[in-house]
């Protein structure tokens, strides 16, 4: 049987990420990005191979992108696509795993919408285009909240009155569910652990951050909640802050609960602390140079981290190992290093050189020997969901 073909598409209100996965190679065919969707400024950017390019799509929305993506598709495919995957960042308590999308399916993601406003509907947007230009082809949701659905009722449920819980859902979801499980299983196996008798402490860290306390293969806690604002410092967003900030800024300022959502969500976090940058990159070059709002931002970045991941050892029987993932995860020693420091009670320790080594795409081991493991562990969301994808179009 030869090697399927999934597309993989993660829509935002105005972009397309998107990706098409072979199962049996690990570099994509074909990836890239469509951008500015619905301005004159829309373009679709593409990489096949070693090749770029790009098209402009003036006022161009998701059906015009993907329209555009299927030629494309088509050649890098050999002519031969076998389903689509959607990322769908909140299946609410509905969904616990992937699901073929149906009327039935796609009335509950919209259900869910209000728990996840700037997420789901966008979603739908591609969700609606990829079904009328490809009807023929079987086309899947995978959830990043589907993987915390294993958490117990004392990790998911918030101290409030429980009429919010059973009627309006209020409850700890969690998010990034699939870099979480992708990465915990690539830990596993690298360690050479059984996935169902392993424990793991992630931290995926991109613009977005989470945790994870994963067990025998299942989500046991996580740092995000509600909404993907709980928990850590972000590249825009505050992460935890005093549940009473908003009565307080409401009062002292007389701003209005949407002026302080945009903050908290985009004008927060790394940027909001370091008064110049949401990028990890560009705050490491700036401290650097002694720029003291940078210093802090990674400073405070790194304490919270630890802090969340100590806390989440609660979740754990035994610690096999820490994992880093994610942009930041994935490329920054510095962070890695700073983060461990703070984690002296668990006797975690790195080795600088092979710190050092694990950036642009190199995995590993960079714990001393002889402390327990800490893996860096290059995450691939857009394989996890074709992966998903192709066990459901298998059953």
């Amino acid at each position: 049987m030869p090697a399927r073909n999934i597309l993989v598409i993660n829509c935002g209100s105005s972009s397309i990420k998107f990706a098409l996965v072979n199962e049996a190679h690990s570099q994509f065919p074909l990836h890239g990005l469509a951008e500015c969707l619905g301005s004159r400024d829309a373009v679709l950017r593409w990489q096949r191979g070693g090749e770029k390019d790009s098209l402009m799509l003036p006022q161009g929305d998701h059906r015009a992108a993907l329209a555009q993506l299927l030629p494309l598709v088509q050649g890098a495919s050999g002519g031969t696509l076998h389903g689509i995957g959607h990322r769908v960042v909140h299946g609410g308590e509905r969904f616990t795993s992937a699901q073929r999308l149906t009327p039935e399916v796609i009335a509950a993601i919209r259900a869910i919408a209000p728990l996840a406003p700037l997420h789901n509907p966008a979603s739908l947007q591609g969700i609606d285009a990829a079904l009328s230009l490809f009807p023929q082809l079987p086309q899947v949701a995978v959830f990043d909240t589907a993987f915390h659905q294993s958490l117990p009722e004392h990790a998911y449920r918030y101290a409030v009155p429980e009429t919010l819980y059973r009627q309006h859902g209020v409850r700890r979801y969690g998010f990034h569910g699939t870099s979480h499980r992708y990465v915990s299983r690539r830990a596993a196996e690298m360690a050479g652990l059984a996935v169902g008798d392993s424990s793991w402490l992630v931290a995926h860290l991109g613009n977005g951050c989470s945790t994870c306390a994963v067990v025998d293969g299942q989500s046991r806690d996580t740092s995000m909640g509600l909404t993907p604002l709980e928990g850590l410092v972000m590249g825009t967003r505050s992460g935890d802050v005093d549940p009473n900030l908003h009565g307080h800024l409401a009062r002292t300022l007389g701003w209005s609960l949407e002026e302080i959502d945009r903050m908290l969500n985009k004008d927060s976090g790394l940027l909001g602390l370091s008064g110049l940058s949401n990028d990890m990159r560009s705050l490491e070059q700036a401290r650097e140079r002694g720029h003291a709002g940078a210093t802090l931002a990674i400073e405070v970045f790194c304490y919270r981290l630890a802090k969340s991941l100590a806390a989440l050892g609660c979740a754990l029987p035994q610690l096999d190992g820490l994992v880093f993932t994610g942009g930041i995860g994935e490329n920054s020693p510095l962070v890695r290093s700073k983060t461990v420091a703070h984690l002296r009670l668990l006797h975690l320790a790195l080795d600088k050189e092979a710190n050092a080594r694990c950036v642009r795409g190199v995995g590993g081991a960079i714990h001393v020997p002889g402390h327990p493991r800490v893996l860096v562990v290059p995450t691939n969301e857009e394989r996890q969901i074709a992966l998903d994808t192709l066990t459901l179009l298998e059953a």
